[in-house]
């Protein structure tokens, strides 16, 4: 096959690519929904109600969040997104082609592009990102454990209560098992084994699809839930956080309440108990608590009163010191088809990690959408690198004030020239790896990296500008191809607008605790941390804010 028809076939590759990173839509466990009889719409609430807990976002955090205050208090949670449970076609790892081009206003994922022009996806849906990840299971670290500050004991805890529910050993396909060997022949070592643990070389993680191939999410820990202490109302979009002592001289302002929106317009107040010691939580993500303080008057003076929002804190770092791990792929293909795999076995190198992804026959027209065909297809793996922890840092601002869109962010993308050198060295390693005998017979004959270097330089994977260097040149490739896998973080980071238990600095009774909150992302995938966090956030908090003496309890 010629280089042009191979260009043609290996473009659709785009459309797999950027469908399964940036629109992987709520491919969340849909067997039989559990008896959440908690769970409602927002449209059947009151117009006021009173609770010790409230918490907006029921996403990764959110959700083993409040299932713990639930065991001692009376807890709220605004969800802006639907239930993952109770669609067949959303559910199964083997029908994710099916909803790859499914993006309505109210979908589960929600599309962005950042001012860098990379396409990127926010979750919208009970249960978070956990909904539209590709399902791989990693814990942080024991050092990363460490500088966030938590205790590792409790943290363990954290993690097994989360696993016990959530996490299976995945079953490798032969892409998977030759990928991993690839990964060793090609020096990324130790070999790990099996294991949750972040260890440096290459390790099979565990995986959030069980062995049928359902997808398991962080709304599934609801069922630890003490069900006449919570309620959860879907499609409740948060519009602004209500605050007392705004004028005062010598107290801070004080969080009391969130006013939130119902799907069919009409506006509702949830407020703190009066005699309560309870607080408000922001788990909205790294793009939603941000924008939520900014709406609330929480933020940057002069940008919010650009907007004419009432300054209630003048707070320039909110929005600040906001980041994305950036990814770059080779496409492989390969002369058969391939099974459908999530991410299953990953490399940790210095500073990068090595991923692959198999199985997407996808037609290009899945690029633009719902409609129409076009009859190419392509067959094969990706293998990528993503940066671990990028020291480039990026802004949040708003765009309107409307929490229902996208705000405008930047992530300044290898602005840090450490990240450029980072990329190019974890780029020379996925060449080894594809270049390698473990991986040669799902290789097409005749195919140098090189060339498949040239071949993945021709496809539009995002928004930037392009230069003909991309072919020859890991540097410019880097820079030009740059995609996301979902990992952004920070905008609400730990000692900058929260303190070390996740306090909002210079206002009471409010917390933010979720990837905001991070100044880099835990492990090889921040899932298993974000909902260790909940938990462990819900106990200390519970507890008075000291760690329990009995971990057992944990």
């Amino acid at each position: 096959m010629d280089l042009e028809s191979q260009r043609k076939l290996i473009s659709v590759v785009a459309a797999a690519i950027i469908i399964f990173f940036f629109r992987f839509n709520c491919f969340c466990y849909a067997q039989n929904s559990p008896a959440f009889d908690f769970v409602k719409h927002a449209a059947d609430a009151p117009r006021v109600s009173y609770h010790d807990y409230i918490i907006v976002g029921g996403g990764t955090a959110g959700c083993p969040l409040a299932a713990t205050l639930s065991e001692r208090f009376d807890v709220l949670v605004l969800e802006r997104g639907g239930s993952p449970y109770g669609n067949s076609n959303v559910s199964n790892l083997a029908s994710l082609v099916k909803n790859l081009a499914y993006l309505t206003p109210t979908s589960p994922a929600q599309r962005f592009v950042s001012e860098d022009g990379v396409i990127n996806t926010r979750a919208r849906c009970l249960g978070g990102g956990t909904c539209i990840n590709a399902g791989f299971y990693s814990r942080a670290s024991r050092r990363e454990v460490k500088d966030m500050g938590l205790n590792p004991k409790l943290a363990d805890q954290s993690f097994q209560w989360v696993e016990r529910e959530l996490v299976f050993w995945p079953q490798l396909t032969e892409w998977t098992s030759a990928y991993r060997a690839g990964l060793l022949e090609a020096g990324v070592t130790p070999d790990n084994g099996f294991t949750y643990e972040h260890l440096e070389g290459t390790k099979v993680g565990g995986t959030t699809f069980d062995p049928t191939g359902h997808r398991h999410t962080a709304a599934d820990l609801l069922k630890y839930a003490d069900p006449a202490r919570i309620t959860v109302l879907l499609r409740a979009t948060a519009q602004r956080i209500l605050f007392r002592n705004v004028t005062g001289q010598h107290k801070n302002p004080q969080a009391y309440g969130v006013v939130y929106k119902d799907e069919a317009g009409n506006i509702h107040e949830a407020r703190l108990k009066g005699f309560s010691a309870g607080e408000i939580i922001l788990s909205a993500g790294a793009l939603g608590s941000p924008q939520l303080l900014m709406l609330s008057g929480v933020g940057p003076a002069d940008h919010l009163k650009s907007f004419g929002i009432e300054v209630v804190l003048d707070q320039p770092m909110v929005g600040h010191s906001i980041a994305d791990n950036p990814l770059n792929i080779f496409a492989v293909p390969s002369p058969e088809p391939l099974t459908i795999t999530s991410v299953q076995v990953v490399g940790i190198g210095p500073g990068y990690y090595i991923e692959s992804l198999t199985g997407f026959n996808l037609v290009a027209a899945l690029l633009g959408g719902n409609s129409p065909t076009v009859p190419y297809f392509f067959q094969g793996g990706i293998v990528g690198e993503k940066l671990a922890r990028p020291l480039s840092r990026g802004y949040l601002r708003l765009k309107n004030l409307d929490p229902e869109d996208n705000p405008s962010v930047t992530y300044n993308y290898f602005t840090e020239p450490e990240d450029l050198r980072t990329c190019v060295e974890g780029l020379q390693t996925v060449m080894r790896v594809i270049d390698t005998q473990a991986l040669s017979e799902f290789r097409c004959p005749n195919q140098t990296v090189e060339y498949l270097q040239a071949l993945t330089a021709n496809l539009v994977v995002n928004n930037r500008a392009r230069s003909a260097e991309d072919a020859t040149s890991l540097e410019q490739y880097c820079s030009d191809l740059v995609m996301t896998i979902w990992h952004f973080h920070g905008g609400c980071v730990v000692g900058k607008v929260v303190d070390h238990e996740y306090r909002v600095i210079g206002v009471g009774g409010l917390r933010v605790i979720d990837g905001s909150t991070f100044s880099f992302s835990p492990g090889t995938n921040p899932q298993a941390t974000l909902m260790m966090l909940g938990r462990y956030m819900g106990v200390l908090i519970g507890n008075g804010g000291v760690e329990p003496s009995d971990w057992s309890s944990c």
